[in-house]
């Protein structure tokens, strides 16, 4: 299984899985410039110095909100659907694995007691930042990722 997948459907980015495996020295950005999130990985030695810096003031334009989530402990399975809430397929992450969702529409199972911490755009704009709607069946869903 590869280390870091972009889940795409019909050409559309839908998210970015980093799995716990991915290990490369420096800087990998996964994400690319266009998203409102950015989503990188860092490996450094003992011994490198980051320069201090702060960031300035930058106006930017959100217009969805994407979301990070950070498995710490359990299994979540990611259910991802099209934006007129059409089931596409699955993915499980286990501890350790880290998604970016960029767009469409998503749910969740939680396959095994979990932990995890979600990252994304605020404030939080209560029920009128979402759109719920019923889920697939659990009969049409394919499932890809670590299961066992």
């Amino acid at each position: 299984m590869d280390s870091v997948e972009h889940c795409r459907f019909n050409d559309q980015l839908y998210a970015i899985i980093v799995r716990a495996s991915f290990r490369e020295p420096g800087i990998t950005f996964f994400s690319t410039p266009e998203l409102s999130q950015q989503l990188a990985y860092m490996s450094h030695p003992k011994g490198k110095s980051i320069a201090p810096h702060r960031h300035n003031k930058v106006t930017r334009e959100v217009h969805y909100t994407q979301e990070v989530l950070v498995i710490q402990k359990g299994k979540l399975q990611v259910d991802f659907y099209t934006e007129r809430e059409e089931y596409l397929e699955s993915r499980v992450l286990a501890a350790g694995d880290v998604i970016l969702l960029c767009s469409g529409a998503h749910g969740f199972e939680v396959l095994e007691p979990l932990e995890m911490i979600e990252i994304k755009q605020g404030p939080y704009a209560g029920e009128g930042d979402k759109t719920r709607f019923p889920e697939a069946p659990a009969v049409v869903k394919r499932i890809k990722g670590p299961v066992a």
